[in-house]
């Protein structure tokens, strides 16, 4: 469970609302109303997550999701933004968000999600790196290597390829997946698994090499060579 929440988010009333709900369920909520303000406090607090508002004065979600992670600093951030266009999501995720969410929303789900994003994994049986056809994953650095070119993967890309590369030429479908590294049903119209599967093909194939990731057409996905 995450205790420590880092909430930055400048309309009172929603934090008021937020902060109260999460307080009751045990968590400890720290504030921001300002996106420099939520700056300070992640890199002075370390929260275990973070829930970003997308609009704020100065700095806006985006800028601070986006230093976050060029700081290396991993912690789950849940975007709260009042807009639903895909553009807009896929924003939110290209800028290192986690999962998001759309104003308004039931309190109810934002825990859910809450929970979720704090849900850790149970530890793996083994460190040793795993190999399928010319791609290797180490778990002890969280590097993917391939053709002897060293691949970066943020958090969330790393456990979607741990994935597969533990169930090669396994057709996943769209629940396990939604299951095993969100933890929960994002519900039928969610696109973030495409997302990241984009994510994970255009690094993978950044040099022409051949496709490993292959759509399993109503069902789900696999790793396995052509």
């Amino acid at each position: 469970m995450s205790n420590k929440i880092l909430l930055v988010e400048d309309e009172p009333q929603i934090a008021n609302v937020i902060t109260r709900g999460l307080q009751r369920e045990g968590y400890t909520v720290i504030a921001a109303l300002d996106g420099e303000t939520g700056l300070d406090k992640a890199f002075s607090e370390l929260p275990d997550l973070v829930i970003l508002d997308v609009m704020l004065p100065g700095i806006d979600g985006l800028t601070v999701c986006r230093q976050l992670r060029e700081a290396e600093m991993q912690t789950p951030v849940l975007m709260l933004t009042a807009k639903d266009a895909v553009p807009d999501r896929v924003a939110g995720l290209e800028a290192g968000a986690d999962d998001y969410l759309v104003k308004p929303f039931a309190f109810e789900e934002l825990l859910a999600r809450v929970r979720a994003l704090g849900r850790r994994r149970a530890p793996i049986e083994s460190d040793a790196p795993l190999n399928f056809a010319d791609l290797t994953l180490d778990p002890t650095t969280r590097m993917a290597n391939r053709n002897e070119r060293n691949i970066e993967l943020t958090a969330k890309e790393y456990d979607l390829l741990e994935l597969f590369m533990r169930h090669p030429n396994q057709v996943l479908t769209r629940d396990q997946i939604y299951d095993r590294i969100w933890g929960y049903d994002f519900g039928g119209e969610s696109n973030i698994i495409e997302v990241y599967i984009r994510y994970l093909r255009s690094k993978l194939e950044a040099e022409g090499e051949s496709r490993l990731l292959h759509t399993v057409r109503g069902v789900g996905y696999a790793l396995r060579e052509t």
